[in-house]
């Protein structure tokens, strides 16, 4: 029998990032190379400033690379128009960043239902399944709240709700746990794993909440806007690491 190996979701190759000119130009990004595989999901670690959230800003498409290239689930992001671009992340990315950017006059529903409505859902539709995703998040009671009414935390599940709810190929975190007790931040967990970890998907997390370790299939270690060193996490043995480049 052949041995099956997981698809590449993502790959990134020799990607640079600098901000300013001239003078004050500073590169944050130092040729980094890394996949992200298909049924998997990958942490990111590192120490504050290495780097993390420029990179999963580059993988999302919100940054644009200095130098390198990017490609996801076959597709090279330089090859596409800013507008096909747009188009691409809406179609196949979902969003948990450390602002939660809510709309604050609209519920919690028609929050999280923004994705699908982008997609053209009809509107009923879009809240009835917005709803049942703020129920797996244990938020199916502040449904009708809008984010005024809502606790930070309460909020980062809204926002993660929302993320989750077109069911996106790649998902794209930075510290989805951060404003959440242990016990929410396990079920938030438990959520991102069974809706993103499947065949076809991929997710990538920055954090430094190593409560969520356990949930990693491979951690990939940051520093100085390199990458050190990937843990194999699911196949590991002890002391085992995947050299980085």
């Amino acid at each position: 029998m052949i041995a099956s190996f997981p698809k590449v979701a993502v790959s990134c190759r020799q990607v640079t990032k600098d901000f300013g000119d001239g003078d004050t130009r500073l590169r944050v990004l130092h040729g980094i190379d890394l996949d992200l595989y298909e049924g998997e999901m990958t942490l990111l670690v590192g120490p504050s400033g290495c780097g993390k959230t420029t990179l999963i800003s580059i993988i999302a498409g919100v940054l644009d690379p200095t130098g390198g290239d990017i490609d996801l689930f076959g597709t090279p992001q330089s090859s596409l128009s800013s507008r096909a671009k747009v188009q691409f992340r809406a179609d196949n990315i979902g969003f948990i960043f450390q602002q939660y950017n809510l709309l604050p006059s609209l519920t919690a529903a028609e929050n999280v239902a923004i994705p699908l409505l982008i997609a053209n859902w009809p509107r009923r539709q879009a809240i009835e399944k917005a709803r049942e995703f703020l129920d797996a998040v244990e938020l199916g009671h502040r449904a009708s709240s809008r984010p005024s009414q809502l606790s930070g935390g309460q909020q980062q599940r809204v926002a993660i709700a929302r993320a989750l709810v077109h069911e996106p190929r790649l998902l794209v975190c930075d510290e989805p746990t951060a404003a959440l007790d242990a016990t929410t931040g396990h079920v938030v967990m438990e959520l991102i794993h069974r809706v993103a970890v499947q065949p076809g998907r991929a997710v990538i997390i920055v954090t430094h909440d190593n409560r969520i370790f356990s949930f990693g299939d491979k951690i990939a270690h940051m520093s100085d806007g390199r990458i050190e060193q990937i843990e194999d996490v699911k196949n590991k043995q002890p002391g085992s690491l995947v050299s980085g480049h």
